[in-house]
């Protein structure tokens, strides 16, 4: 849960401070988080796993604290589906399939800031995804408290399918636990694509008892996500809790072995959401969104020690 401090000279830093606590976003990678953390009783406390220095000079992303999904969560299969009669293409990368939508890969730019907040966005228009449109994200800090709001406007005159959501990375101690209220869980194949629905097993991966991401391999996609989880680190004795606002009803939880790290993304579409879609399934979570239209998220990340304020 600790770490050095972030300063890197000649990259895009917007750094927030409210109370105790501090936000560094980094617009230039991907619209991404670099770190979220709390100096308590003279130690740091990372709430979100910090970006190493090497990560910020090299402008890798997935190296970062937290990035946007839009206008999709997870893969899109080939990086090919149709909506309404209208083909659109996102170039897989890495692997066999589109990953993640488009904002993580692309600078976004600032457009407020004060001590506490920030704004930044980006505008998406490419020959091969018909459906252009403008992604901001709102950021307001406060004591052991992060309010990410993300917002999608769409630029054209006729509908476009959506996905949104947030990719955080929390750091990963033996003992730290995580609980969520989910309805199932999809199973995926070799290329985690979706494969079946069905009831989270008890012996490893039932989010509503709780799990040990130190202790399990996952890569899976739950749905019927009630909007909150928790997670502890009794090393620690800390613990952050992540509230999310509909449509993100959709949890993904990604445990590496021996990372360090987990991630558990709320997002408001299940994997390859668009081509499930497609072939008739109406519990994708896909949204409809009508031109002119703008549609916005909140997820809240409030942090704190057990037994109150230190």
């Amino acid at each position: 849960m600790q770490a050095a401090s972030q300063v890197t000279s000649g990259i895009d830093r917007v750094r927030l401070r409210a109370g105790d606590s501090a936000l560094d976003l980094h617009p230039e990678i991907g619209g991404a988080i670099g770190a979220f953390w709390s100096e308590i009783a003279g130690h740091r406390i990372d709430w979100l796993r910090p970006a190493s220095d090497r990560a910020v000079a090299e402008g890798d992303v997935e190296g970062m604290a937290c990035f946007p999904l839009v206008p999709f969560s997870n893969r899109v299969r080939a990086g090919r589906f149709e909506f309404d009669g209208i083909a659109a293409f996102v170039p897989p990368s890495p692997g066999p399939h589109a990953e993640h939508g488009h904002g993580w890969r692309r600078p976004w730019r600032t457009v407020r800031r004060t001590p506490e907040q920030a704004t930044i966005e980006f505008e998406m228009r490419a020959p091969d995804w018909p459906f252009p449109y403008r992604a901001r994200q709102s950021f307001e800090l406060a004591s052991r408290r992060l309010c990410v709001e993300l917002s999608v406007e769409n630029l054209s005159t006729r509908a476009m399918p959506l996905g949104v959501g947030l990719h955080p990375y929390f750091p990963c101690t033996p003992r730290c636990r995580l609980q969520a209220s989910v309805s199932g869980m999809w199973t995926i194949d070799p290329e985690v694509m979706p494969v079946d629905l069905v009831e989270p097993p008890p012996a490893h991966a039932d989010l509503r008892n709780g799990i040990a991401p130190a202790g399990i391999e996952l890569d899976n996609c739950f749905p019927g996500w009630d909007g909150e989880a928790r997670i502890e680190w009794p090393e620690h004795g800390a613990f952050l809790s992540m509230r999310s606002r509909a449509p993100q009803r959709f949890l993904v939880v990604y445990s590496p072995k021996g990372e360090g790290y987990f991630c558990a993304e709320p997002v408001s579409n299940c994997t390859d959401a668009f081509n499930l879609a497609s072939a008739g399934r109406t519990d994708t979570g896909i949204v409809r969104l009508l031109g002119g239209r703008t549609i916005t998220t909140t997820t809240i990340f409030e942090a704190g020690i057990n037994g109150g304020k230190t």
